[in-house]
């Protein structure tokens, strides 16, 4: 059940950041859990290995690298998903900053629910 609340918060993140970001358009709600599972996963398997291929430009720019990673991973699943689409890399970067600051007060929220 846990699972399946994070999955519709993070498509409601996909939702409201794709709503306030002119460069990026998410066909519906049911594209967004969609994005939502494929980013959960692609950031799973595939954020780990470019972090490890990455490493020493990584530690060179103190982790600043780390959001290169994260925008990649959101062009990544762009070319997957279609009724999702992400103009540019500036685009990505920008709606990965977004979603995570909107998951991290979603995350925030359901902390303070369930105490």
């Amino acid at each position: 059940m846990n699972v399946i609340v994070k999955i519709v918060l993070s498509a409601l993140a996909v939702i409201v950041a794709a709503y306030l970001l002119p460069g990026i358009y998410v066909d519906g709600f049911f594209t967004a859990i969609v994005i939502a599972i494929v980013l959960s996963l692609l950031n799973a398997v595939v954020k780990p290995l470019l972090i490890l291929l990455t490493l020493p430009i990584t530690l060179l720019t103190l982790g600043v690298f780390l959001l290169v990673i994260n925008a990649l991973i959101i062009l990544l699943a762009d070319s997957l998903i279609s009724g999702f689409v992400v103009h540019n890399f500036w685009w990505a970067l920008i709606f990965s900053l977004l979603l995570s600051l909107i998951n991290s007060l979603f995350s925030d929220l359901r902390k303070e629910h369930q105490k």
